[in-house]
């Protein structure tokens, strides 16, 4: 009876797996909502893979916690930019992975990952600077008296060649962007584009504090020592929310929201290497990789059903129903499958049947030694068991020990394939232990070996 449970519970998981690995498969509960699909890596889709420098004297210490923060803002600037299962990692002490899938413009996405971002509100007096001024401000010299956020009024000045202010000409930084709490990109009564912005409860105090104090005066609004505009403080602005206008376009007005929306970077980036991986190759890699799991797979289950008979045939099942809750659990995570990805889930299967070769190789002596079926069948799984332990928990070790390399070091590419592997062989030990034994439980119980001696690759 309690193999019958068993063996219920087996068709249970297998119809959830069989539901989650269907195309386009999806769970709605109220508000609740989940699609389940297969994630793939920049080396299957195709997309950017860059990487990323401190952009800061190789003899001069880093700020404190800075390359982590600045990994956490690129990551939510890649995601900004809608896309998903992107990678953002530390690589070393100085330096930031980035693999961006499904990217179409590697050129922009960079570009908007890479900007520090940081923006200034800057007293100007009566003077007004046109667009694309360079400036110098006092905010490098930390007297900022204030920690605030973002920008105003509409109203900017036409574009002109960019000009340098004489270097003693310092500017004050009256706020930072520090304290936006909303940024979005819409369009003015006249169809241009502007970024709508919100400031903190703290912002807004001292935003209120200042146009109060400045009516009549320019606010400049500079972005990385650049002035994007150069508004007239109009009236108090107390509720702190006000407008960014420009000579903006949908995509500059989108990458601006972007770097401010999710902070300026503490340290500037440069790209040391970028690479782009066309959709075509991703796709044919794909394709090439699913023909050669195929047909491991087939080898497998051939090999199987003709050296071990009726019990390899149960394996096969067991080793089908392996594929499928691995796919699922895939879905479910979710993992992001990548070459080294697939080439781990392909080795798993490996270790799958590894199990069952010596599950079955003590099975076949202990026929031979005149065990009953059933008894033959728990003494197997009960001698076979501990090398079947130690071997999948060194694997386990292994993988632990490659995750941790492909983590540190920003090596994704032994990071994919150390997970695939791990989740493999975990259910690996479940399908061979529990899905295979139950099932050849409740087919050969009622049998009698020396009737059928060859259907079990003995004699």
């Amino acid at each position: 009876m309690k193999r019958y449970r068993m063996f219920i519970v087996i068709l249970v998981l297998l119809a959830l797996a069989l539901w989650v690995d269907m195309p386009n498969s999806s769970l709605n509960v109220g508000n609740f909502s989940r699609s389940f699909e297969t994630k793939l890596g920049l080396d299957l889709v195709g997309g950017v893979q860059a990487l990323l420098e401190a952009d800061w004297p190789a003899d001069k210490a880093l700020p404190a916690d800075s390359m982590n923060t600045a990994r956490a803002i690129v990551e939510n600037r890649v995601n900004g930019l809608g896309v998903s299962e992107a990678v953002v990692q530390l690589a070393g002490e100085r330096r930031i992975v980035v693999e961006i899938p499904g990217q179409v413009d590697p050129d922009q996405a960079i570009a908007t990952i890479q900007e520090t971002g940081l923006l200034e509100f800057v007293h100007m007096g009566s003077q007004s600077l046109p667009e694309g001024t360079e400036i110098v401000t006092d905010y490098e010299t930390g007297n900022l008296p204030v920690e605030a956020p973002t920008p105003t009024v509409i109203t900017s000045t036409v574009v002109t060649p960019t000009e340098v202010l004489p270097a003693q000409e310092v500017l004050h930084t009256v706020m930072t962007g520090a304290a936006l709490k909303t940024v979005t990109v819409s369009t003015d009564t006249y169809g241009d584009y502007v970024i709508q912005f919100a400031l903190n409860a703290e912002g807004t105090q001292k935003f209120a504090e200042y146009t109060s104090l400045n009516v009549g005066q320019i606010l400049g609004i500079v972005l990385d020592k650049k002035v994007i505009s150069a508004p007239v403080v109009r009236d108090a602005i107390p509720d702190g929310q006000g407008i960014i206008s420009g000579n903006f376009t949908l995509e500059s007005a989108n990458k601006l929201a972007i770097q401010l929306r999710y902070g300026s970077l503490p340290i500037p980036l440069k790209v040391v290497e970028s690479n782009s991986v066309g959709p075509t190759l991703g796709q044919d890699s794909l394709r090439r990789s699913l023909i050669a799991g195929s047909i491991g797979l087939a080898m497998v289950i051939i090999f199987m059903a003709f050296y071990y008979r009726l019990p390899g045939m149960v394996a096969d099942l067991a080793l089908i129903v392996y594929a499928l809750l691995t796919l699922a659990l895939f879905k479910l995570i979710p993992v992001t499958l990548t070459l080294p990805g697939i080439a781990g889930f392909v080795l798993s299967i490996g270790m799958a049947v590894d199990a069952n070769i010596l599950i079955f190789s003590r099975l076949k002596e202990e026929l031979r030694g005149g065990r009953s079926l059933r008894q033959a069948i728990d003494l197997g799984w009960g001698r076979a068991w501990p090398s079947i332990r130690d071997s999948n928990f060194s694997t386990l070790i292994t993988c632990g020990i490659l995750f941790w390399f492909g983590n540190t070091f920003g090596a994704s590419i032994v990071k994919g394939f150390s997970i695939t592997l791990a989740i493999g062989v975990i259910i690996s030990l479940f399908t061979a232990i529990t899905v295979t034994r139950t099932i050849l439980h409740l087919v050969l119980d009622n049998m009698k070996f020396a009737e059928h001696p060859k259907w079990f690759g003995v004699g």
